[in-house]
This record gives structure tokens, sequence and C-alpha cells, in this order.
């Protein structure tokens, strides 16, 4: 069977965001100032990501029976994610995202799962067709790890290149690192999953190797405006990214996965996909919202040309 499709398995929420002066102290109560509902959820935004880039792309995931399931699926579709595996729970509701935004672009979250912890390794299962197809698999963790773990079981199973976004971030077992192609944390998530302080430039070289000894084949880890390091058995490279003014960072990992993903799909290189990848996530942190900041190629192509 000809592979030629993105697989995105993961989670779909609507994000709730609201701009702030500053982040509430615990008791302080503030005044926001612009509030608006955007389609997000970690997966849902990276399968837009891939979509926008003129990859054909595949989402898996689980949504409630309720208007934001209709929200959600309608704005993906819009932006042209096959849904054909989307699944509905008609008795959970679908995931929302709390969100608050400083002036700087800085964010903090607070999801509500809802369905996508319901979506188990037997629906992954049911839907092996989806693996047959897949040029490349991605997933993160808003979804159970056990459906992470059975997800890249079987990109392994039909020769499918598996990439891991371990956001938010959590231990692992072993079992799934021995999995993984590659695995795209930021620093913050790196410190997780090795327990090693990640506070300079050595020491996020050091700990994304702690990666590869467990058996992942290619650790890329996100830097934000510092850009991305790669790390593999043979190659430990930086890759800086443009500097720009950011108004709101909040789907800019989302992006960078994204964008990468469907790099590799399209037969680029590793540097050449990481460099396209923070190409698009810079263009995100230009823009409000998640899917919303989603760039087309055409969109990308345009920014850059007025960027010094």
């Amino acid at each position: 069977m000809n592979k030629d499709t993105i697989l995105v398995v993961g989670s779909a929420n609507m994000d709730m965001v609201v701009q702030v002066d500053h982040f509430p102290k615990p008791g302080e109560t503030i005044l926001g100032r612009d509030f608006g509902m955007f389609p997000g959820g970690k997966g849902a935004n990276q399968a837009v990501c891939c979509a926008k880039l003129n990859y054909h792309t595949c989402f898996m995931g689980k949504m409630g029976e309720d208007v934001f399931h209709q929200r959600l699926s309608q704005s993906m579709q819009e932006d042209g994610v096959d849904l054909r595996y989307l699944l509905i729970d008609s008795h959970e509701s679908t995931g929302v995202a709390l969100i608050s935004v400083d002036q700087t672009g800085e964010n903090q979250i607070i999801v509500a799962s809802g369905t996508n912890m319901q979506l188990t390794p037997r629906d992954v299962e049911a839907q092996r067709k989806a693996f047959e197809e897949a040029k490349a698999v991605l997933t993160q963790l808003e979804i159970p790890l056990k459906t992470v773990l059975r997800t890249a079981e079987l990109a392994r199973e039909y020769h499918t290149r598996f990439i891991l976004n371990p956001a938010p971030a959590q231990p692992l077992p072993d079992e799934l690192f021995g999995l993984c192609d590659f695995i795209t944390p930021n620093e913050t998530e790196l410190e997780i999953l090795t327990g090693k302080s990640t506070n300079d430039p050595d020491s996020i070289e050091i700990a994304a190797k702690m990666l590869l000894a467990k058996g992942v084949k290619n650790v890329i880890v996100t830097l934000g405006a510092e850009g991305a390091l790669w790390v593999s058995a043979s190659e430990s490279r930086r890759f800086s990214t443009k500097k720009v003014q950011a108004v709101d960072s909040t789907a800019a990992g989302d992006a960078f996965n994204g964008a990468f993903v469907a790099a590799l799909a399209g037969e680029k290189d590793i540097p050449q996909a990481i460099q396209s990848a923070n190409r698009v996530a810079t263009f995100t942190v230009t823009k409000r919202g998640a899917q919303t900041s989603m760039p087309t190629l055409f969109e990308v192509e345009q920014f850059y040309k007025d960027v010094p």
C-alpha cells in the first residue's frame, strides 16, 4: 500500500484564551482584557499545522457529543484535516483548555481533558488501517500513556516513522523510548524525562544523550527563541531561528512538531525539516490562538520576506 498520509493521534480541546497584564498569584483576582475561543489541543493543533502545509493529514482522537465537538471538527475540516478516524463519546465532554496570555506572549494553561483521556489502546487498535497508510505517526501526552505506547507499537509494526512530542511531560517507560524515531522535548520536558538539569547548553546536550542511551534514535530539543538542538548517535547540531516580537506562544511547540513531520514526510532531510519547523514556529508566535495561528506555505514565505 502506498504510504501517503501523516497520522496524528492525540488530543483536541476548545481553548478559552484571556489576555492579562500579569498572571495572578494564589488567591488573587485580576481583570483580563480580550477573550476568545479557539480550536486547540496538541494533537489537533499539530494535525492542522501539517494539513495547512499541504500534506494529507488524518487525525485520530476522541470528542464528546457537544457543541465544542461541532465547532472543533468543522474548523479542522475547513483547514483540510481528514477526520475519518475521529471517535465520539456521548458520555464525556470534549476537552477544554483555560489559557491566560501575558503582555510578553508567555502563557499559563489548565487543561480539562474530557474525552481525550478516554482514547484507549483498543480504539487505536481497531483503526489499524490508518497505520497502513501513514508515512509518519505523530503523538503527544494529552492522551493516556498506554494509548501512546500502543500507537508507537503499531507504527513500528507497520514500518512507519514514529515521532513523540512528550508534552505535557511525565516520566515514560523505557519500552516507549525504544520505539521513538524522534522525540521532541523542550528544555523543561527534557529535564522531567531525564531528571537532569537543563540550565545551560552543555547540560541540555548531556540530557539529550541520556535519551539516546534509552533507545531513542533522534532527540530534537526545542529551545524557543533560541531555535533547536538535534542530537543523534552521530550528530549534535544547533539550529538558530529569527528573532520576532512574540504575541502568543501558545502553539509554538505544536507548530514546530507539525511542520517538522510535514517536512520529513515531504522527503526533506532532518536538518531541512528542523529549519522548516523553526520557520513555522516563529511565524506562529506572532499570531493569537492555536490552530488559527498555523500558517500556509504561502503565508510563511510572505512573512519571511519582511523579517530581517
